[in-house]
């Protein structure tokens, strides 16, 4: 991805650049898992038995690309908002992560979501930490 490279480009100064590159990548990554997850899951035989992933899957996605372009944002950093987006991005990545690792055994795209998630929590956790 290019987002350390835009982050060197930008004219002011980037806080934490390395952290936060990694939570933007991790949270690009994660939206496409999860959109690809929650897709799969309509294509399996069981799918009513999927719903609350697909669920999960969709939210999380969706709260993934946010955190991505919330962060992605340098100019008139709103402190606050940011800490909001990371901690809404680590529940809604802990909640997805919890299901599809419920149907990882049966599931390999439930699986990658998994991993997609923990990572995305992680790296969400770890920039929230550097932030105070």
């Amino acid at each position: 991805m290019r987002t350390t490279e835009m982050m060197q480009a930008h004219p002011g100064p980037v806080d934490h650049q390395d952290l936060l590159a990694a939570a933007v990548d991790a949270a690009v990554a994660c939206a496409q898992a999860c959109t690809a997850c929650a897709d799969a899951c309509l294509a399996e035989d069981m799918v009513a038995d999927l719903r609350r992933c697909v669920r999960n899957d969709l939210d999380c996605a969706d709260v993934c690309d946010t955190t991505a372009r919330v962060l992605s944002r340098q100019t008139g950093d709103d402190g606050g908002v940011r800490r909001a987006v990371l901690e809404a991005c680590i529940t809604a990545c802990r909640a997805c992560g919890d299901e599809c690792e419920s149907h990882a055994s049966m599931h390999e795209h439930c699986r990658v979501c998994a991993e997609a998630c923990r990572a995305c929590e992680q790296a969400c956790r770890d920039l929230l930490g550097a932030l105070g």
